[in-house]
């Protein structure tokens, strides 16, 4: 606060103000924005059409004339003043006009975003991806990034016409609008791809996303009626695990997003119509049906689906940076699982209770544990659940696959059996 008697700063009118504003505004926009904005404040003042490069051009002869003069008369000279004198000297002005300021912004915001999905674009996903980048590396945290694609979208504009392929990128972009949080970031960085970069999101957070998103995308296109399922594919990478360069990281994610179409829907070439199923990346994959119980619910577990869910779960394995399973799922799960990696949460083995797991995530249908010793499980065990906020819970379980991390601790995938 000022000290009484002290002379108080003169305020500027309105029009100088302003202008002093559109001037620090222009210093932070791109060469290609500011000519844009330019190129229709002078239209709007002079009733000319000036190409964006006079207009660039007769700005920059107002910050070297507003230098002269403040030089030359020894104190500041008013932006409204430098314009009026070198817009009369050029013969240009005609009827002086000042622009709204949300021109500028509106301006400023259509340069960096997509028109028909209203995502930000590939220019600022650039800009963007640096800064987080950048952020993460200074604070020591984790990043990660989502490149996404949509599966049959060319035959969405074959069939129905690209006025219906349009309807289905502005349904992506509404899916990230519900699955995003406000800190994540949805860019549209090509026809049909898409870039998502998640501040402080580790690969187990991003795959979990990523799952999240492709089931919101199907039920925001169920109103279009489709013949076919459109998919998103997507491939994961994270700083720092995967590199700490922003080419590195998308490299990275490219080669997962192609990995992952590769095992989902290799076989949809030769006939469209069916489902993406990709062949056994193992025998022991494929086998007899199964039949599996969960609560009241049962059903048959086909060849197909096993050998699909097999390569499924390479995929997946090699996205979250561990090891293919030995033994790959054979089963489907009924909901999305729960990560209870970071809790507490364990399970107590048996009758006697002498053998104790971590809980790493649990749904509706199962559960997956990680034991610190190699284990022998049999065909159906009993299990004490202990999982923050529900009361112990006793359940038998079924293992249908297992695993050992590169830590050398050893996983299994298990169904709940009645």
């Amino acid at each position: 606060m000022p000290s009484p008697g002290a002379p108080v700063a003169p305020r500027l009118p309105v029009e100088d103000a302003y202008l002093e504003l559109l001037a620090d505004t222009l210093e932070g926009l791109d060469h290609s924005a500011r000519g844009q904005f330019l190129q229709r404040y002078f239209r709007a003042i002079t009733h000319l059409e000036l190409r964006e490069s006079q207009s660039l051009q007769l700005w920059d002869e107002v910050l070297l004339r507003r230098r002269e003069l403040t030089d030359a008369l020894r104190h500041p000279v008013s932006l409204k003043t430098v314009l009026m004198d070198v817009l009369s000297t050029s013969g240009l002005v005609r009827v002086p006009v000042i622009l709204e300021y949300d021109e500028l912004k509106k301006i400023q915001l259509n340069a960096v975003t997509d028109s028909l999905t209203g995502l930000y674009n590939r220019r600022l996903f650039a800009e963007s991806f640096e800064k987080e980048l950048n952020r993460a590396r200074r604070y020591g945290l984790p990043l990660g990034i989502v490149i996404m694609d949509l599966h049959r979208f060319k035959e969405v504009n074959d069939k129905y016409g690209h006025p219906c392929g349009d309807e289905v990128l502005r349904a992506a972009a509404t899916t990230f609008q519900k699955a995003l949080r406000t800190s994540d970031s949805a860019f549209r960085i090509g026809g049909d791809e898409f870039a998502l970069l998640l501040p402080q999101t580790d690969a187990a957070q991003a795959l979990a996303l990523g799952r999240r998103i492709e089931a919101v995308f199907a039920d925001t296109l169920r109103p279009l009626q489709l013949a076919f399922a459109v998919t998103m594919d997507h491939g994961v990478a994270n700083f720092p695990q995967d590199g700490d360069q922003s080419d590195q990281l998308i490299r990275v994610a490219d080669e997962r997003l192609y990995r992952f179409k590769h095992a989902n829907h290799v076989r949809t070439a030769g006939d469209p119509s069916r489902s993406p199923i990709p062949p056994a990346a193992s025998p022991a994959a494929v086998q007899s049906p199964i039949s599996i119980s969960a609560g009241r619910t049962s059903e048959k577990v086909s060849p197909d689906f096993a050998a699909a869910s097999s390569a499924a779960a390479g995929a997946l394995a090699e996205q979250a940076h561990a090891p293919i399973p030995e033994v790959a799922f054979a089963v489907q799960r009924k909901a999305e699982r729960v990560s209870m990696i970071g809790t507490n949460a364990y399970a107590i083995i048996g009758d006697e209770g002498s053998r104790r797991a971590r809980v790493l995530d649990l749904g509706f249908g199962g559960v997956a544990l990680e034991f610190e010793q190699p284990e022998e499980l049999a065909e159906s065990i009993l299990a004490i659940l202990h999982v923050p906020i529900l009361p112990p819970v006793r359940v038998y379980l079924r293992p249908v696959w297992s695993r050992r991390t590169a830590e050398g601790s050893f996983r299994f995938g298990c169904h709940f059996v009645s």
